[in-house]
């Protein structure tokens, strides 16, 4: 794929799905003393309690930090180890500000909620596994794509 955005929807939408899957499966707990799915938290951030709902906003989100990432950091993801190198680094990124920071206060939390509340620490833990998976496939995908579609190399110096 020539686009570095377009490659980046794509590697972002695949990693999503992923992702997603894991947050469907994995639970958080609620006030209340019992748990729910990861996903159904997701779609509170849209006011909402529908996995349905929690699956879109996390897709469209997907999408767009792919084409984020295939943007900004397209032409350093010139090969899969650095696909994977910048994939992982950009996944800890949004770990820290999509996990950490914006997601709790959309949630009528504070900022590194899930780092601070003791009950919360294993959602951190598996929030942050889960950025991971999501930032290596989207970086492989990215490169393997740009790859395929004979995107230029890098120049390299002599």
């Amino acid at each position: 794929m020539r686009s570095k955005i377009g490659a980046g929807i794509a590697g972002g939408l695949t990693a999503g799905v992923v992702f997603g899957a894991m947050m469907t499966m994995m639970t958080a707990p609620t006030p209340d003393g019992g748990e729910m799915p990861m996903m159904a938290m997701v779609a509170q951030v849209v006011r909402s309690e529908s996995l349905l709902v929690g699956w879109i906003y996390h897709l469209f989100n997907s999408a767009v930090i792919g084409a984020i990432c295939g943007w900004a950091l397209g032409g350093a993801a010139t090969g899969y180890g650095k696909g994977l190198l910048w994939g992982l680094l950009y996944g800890v990124l949004w770990w820290v500000l999509g996990g950490q920071i914006l997601m709790p206060l959309f949630l009528g939390m504070p900022a590194f909620a899930s780092l601070t509340m003791p009950e919360m620490r294993m959602v951190a833990m598996g929030s942050l596994v889960g950025h991971l998976v999501y930032g290596a496939i989207l970086g492989l995908v990215f490169a393997g794509l740009r790859q395929s579609a004979g995107a230029p190399a890098p120049a390299t110096a002599r």
